[in-house]
């Protein structure tokens, strides 16, 4: 009999302490583990059987041959890695005290459509910072925000500031591309300030039972206007293939606005809630627990496309910004 005691510690990430029938901590033993936890947890198995065949008890055999109890660490490693990399997501991350297991094709398979040195070129060196936003008017009027990280902080006194200081520009950029993420909280007390009334945005799900397809009903997300300062003119997101998670979430939650435009590449996806658990052996393994999808209920897992898709190509300029630029004009 297997006892869960799940913790929610914020609106992005979850973790779970499982107390599990004692297992031996031994590399076949910890395999044994990591399947399970997976087996009985993630939330995108019948999602990626449809999109590209994944089938999870197929992976099970596939990599359980190559575990034995005569394994170093780093050869168990590496082996549990590659078996969690079946599963395509970002979000799926394995770590011990000597190194991180990750999956980042979906960025590192894909041109970056971003440039720091033309950044450096759009931002100047007089532009002004709030915490983790940087901006400035550009010279056709329109205003500028670049966000990389919603892991870096901002209040609504910086967001009335920026806004404010902001105010008569003719558009606002406000670009994210390379933005992997952080609290989900932070992108939605952005979004606020770009919605009017209470707005549908998207679903959710969790988890009901172990099962493959045990969730609750999709459950309406609503992005309420913030009562703060907010903009009513045109805006443009700028997207590439390195946003992911909550950014990604943020993207899905601007195009649901009348006055947005997404400008760029494909996004990154990583629509799952992650939650945490250990390994007999204390490793820490990560993984998406709660599907989101977008207002139309389409899974957005695996990214979104923009309305406007542009490409960095040769130019001296930065073509996303300067499509948004001419967009915004218009």
């Amino acid at each position: 009999m297997k006892k869960y005691l799940v913790y929610l510690v914020s609106l992005v990430f979850l973790t779970s302490c499982v107390d599990t029938e004692e297992r031996q901590n031994s590399p076949t033993g910890n395999f044994e583990a990591l399947w399970q936890i997976l087996d009985e947890h993630y939330c995108f198995f019948d999602y990626k059987q449809h999109e590209y065949g994944l089938d999870w008890n197929e992976v099970y055999h596939k990599y359980k041959v190559r575990v034995d109890d005569k394994m170093n660490e780093d050869q168990l490693f590496e082996v549990l890695c590659n078996m969690l990399s079946e599963l395509r997501d970002g979000h799926v991350n394995l770590t011990y005290s000597s190194d991180y297991g990750r999956y980042w094709t979906w960025q590192e398979a894909y041109p970056k459509n971003f440039s720091d040195t033309l950044e450096r070129r759009y931002l100047g060196t007089d532009y002004k910072i709030a915490s983790g936003l940087r901006y400035r008017i550009l010279d056709d009027n329109i205003g500028y925000i670049r966000y990389e990280s919603f892991q870096q902080p901002i209040g609504e006194g910086n967001l009335d500031d920026v806004l404010s200081y902001l105010a008569l520009c003719r558009g606002l950029i406000i670009d994210i591309r390379n933005n992997g993420g952080g609290e989900l909280t932070t992108a939605e007390l952005l979004a606020a300030r770009f919605v009017h009334e209470k707005t549908l945005v998207g679903y959710m799900q969790h988890k009901t039972g172990t099962g493959h397809s045990d969730f609750s009903d999709m459950e309406p997300q609503y992005l309420e206007p913030s009562r703060n300062i907010r903009w009513h003119k045109g805006v443009c997101v700028l997207t590439n293939r390195s946003v992911f998670s909550a950014a990604n979430t943020f993207a899905v939650m601007m195009r649901a606005l009348p006055n947005v435009k997404i400008v760029g590449d494909h996004t990154g996806g990583g629509s799952g809630m992650p939650m945490s658990n250990s390994l007999p052996n204390g490793w820490s393994v990560r993984y998406s627990a709660c599907p989101m999808y977008d207002r139309n209920r389409q899974q957005t897992e695996f990214g979104i496309d923009p309305d406007i898709q542009v490409s960095i190509g040769s130019s001296e300029d930065d073509e996303i910004i300067e499509t948004a630029r001419k967009y915004l004009v218009k």
